[in-house]
């Protein structure tokens, strides 16, 4: 078994026994590639490699060329730290899309159903039509590592509904969280301004790959302290000149750019054309 300072699991709370168990339940190992495992939250065994760079917009991973959509819609992964905004451009791109499209939403928390919810109070879209799902500790897991957690609600209610698109919204996480591309067609990552200017050029997958990148919240730039231009500059520097929307989600500012973004994706990839 593995000593602890070999484990590479970034979350502090994690208290390691000797023979490799963890006082929550979970436990690690090496598997026959010498990558180290570990398996909790109901997860199938997973490992977290070390990400020695943020990656490069232009090198990122493309969608996948062999998807059916018949099987399951053309899916958008909204991933972002706790608090950025992620549930509020999901209530608003389904305002933007519901009466174009067929539109389905799978929402993700740690151990709660709130966004779902949340979404569902707001009537962002018939009851049925969204899923909520519990990831457990590790919601990077979910939308990366072991994807079957999302995959499933996805299809079924992409089946059920003959939806044009899906939505999937990740827990919140760190900057390093990204979105498989077995799960997202398409990837919009979602920062604010309340953590500082420093933010973008931070990097981490999630700024530098992801397909489009928002800083969400504008309005508090002035409260906080931030610098509208140097985020700006640090985020188009950081990927690549990769698109990015400035917005204020909740007021409706940025949501159309969004979408647009959205729906050019959608069509270049199902050849289909916009309503």
């Amino acid at each position: 078994m593995e000593p602890e300072a070999d484990h590479h699991h970034h979350h502090g709370d994690h208290n390691h026994t000797h023979d490799g168990r963890h006082e929550d339940g979970s436990s690690s190992w090496v598997g026959p590639d010498g990558r180290i495992y570990h398996s909790h939250d109901g997860l199938a065994p997973h490992s977290h490699e070390p990400i020695d760079s943020p990656g490069l917009f232009g090198a990122r991973a493309p969608p996948l060329g062999t998807r059916d959509f018949r099987e399951r819609a053309f899916t958008v992964g909204i991933g972002g730290p706790v608090g950025t905004g992620k549930t509020a451009l999901m209530l608003a791109l389904c305002q933007h899309l519901r009466d174009k499209y067929s539109l389905a939403a799978v929402t993700n928390d740690i151990f709660t159903k709130e966004d779902g919810e949340f979404l569902v109070k707001n009537g962002a879209l018939p009851e049925e039509r969204i899923r909520a799902v519990e990831t457990g500790g590790c919601p990077h897991a979910a939308i990366r590592e072991d994807i079957s957690i999302n995959l499933g609600p996805l299809e079924e209610l992409s089946n059920l509904y003959k939806a044009d698109l899906l939505l999937c919204e990740s827990g919140g996480d760190n900057l390093a969280a990204n979105f498989s591309r077995e799960l997202a067609d398409y990837i919009i990552y979602i920062i604010d301004v309340s953590g500082g200017d420093k933010i973008p050029r931070k990097g981490g997958p999630g700024i530098t790959q992801a397909d489009l990148l928002v800083i969400n919240k504008t309005d508090l730039a002035l409260a906080v302290g931030a610098d509208l231009a140097v985020m700006e500059r640090d985020a188009l520097r950081m990927r690549d000149g990769g698109p990015l929307v400035f917005a204020q989600v909740k007021h409706g500012v940025g949501v159309g750019e969004i979408v647009s973004h959205i729906i050019g994706a959608w069509e270049q990839s199902t050849g289909r054309k916009r309503h």
